[in-house]
């Protein structure tokens, strides 16, 4: 189990664990909203970029958050046609989502406090970015345990019994 702390998060999820997956990646956020990363050349590019890089290598990716993203996501979302046209993006909106999980290829998982959103997770100074606090494990059983629960998420699990449904956007199920 690693131990993540404010800017860290940036440098384990975004540069290293997510960037690795070679099968998957599911993630839930609480926000979500417009967030870079170092791209090419020292020019900072949206994390949606690395994202639709990842589909178009073969990774299915899967996004659940809480609310609608922010106008600024929501144009750089429409700059990346592998999000809007490949079966292997897939978003839920959840309003009740309140975890923050990472899950790469089934073999890491990261569980915090960060949302995805730049100052949460993303290229931010040390001075604009939240406290952040979190873990990221390897251990099989805790991996498992995560993908199971936001399975039942994705499937819609929830959804016949949510209290929430009134304004839930669009129900699973």
């Amino acid at each position: 189990m690693q131990l993540i702390l404010n800017q860290a998060h940036y440098e384990v999820l975004l540069r290293e664990t997510i960037p690795s997956a070679r099968r998957f990646v599911w993630i839930a956020t609480a926000d979500l909203k417009d967030l870079h990363v170092a791209g090419p050349g020292k020019k900072f590019r949206p994390f949606l970029a690395d994202l639709a890089d990842l589909v178009e290598a073969g990774v299915d990716v899967r996004l659940i958050h809480a609310k609608e993203p922010g106008p600024r996501f929501r144009k750089d979302f429409d700059r990346y046609p592998a999000l809007i046209e490949s079966d292997r993006f897939e978003r839920v909106l959840c309003p009740r989502m309140h975890a923050k999980i990472v899950i790469v290829d089934g073999e890491a998982a990261y569980v915090g406090s960060a949302n995805l959103t730049g100052a949460g997770i993303g290229a931010k100074s040390a001075n604009r970015r939240n406290f952040e606090a979190g873990f990221l494990t390897r251990d099989p059983d805790t991996v498992g345990e995560l993908m199971e629960f936001l399975d039942a998420l994705w499937i819609g699990d929830h959804c016949l019994k949510c209290g929430r449904r009134d304004v839930c956007p669009d129900p699973i199920a």
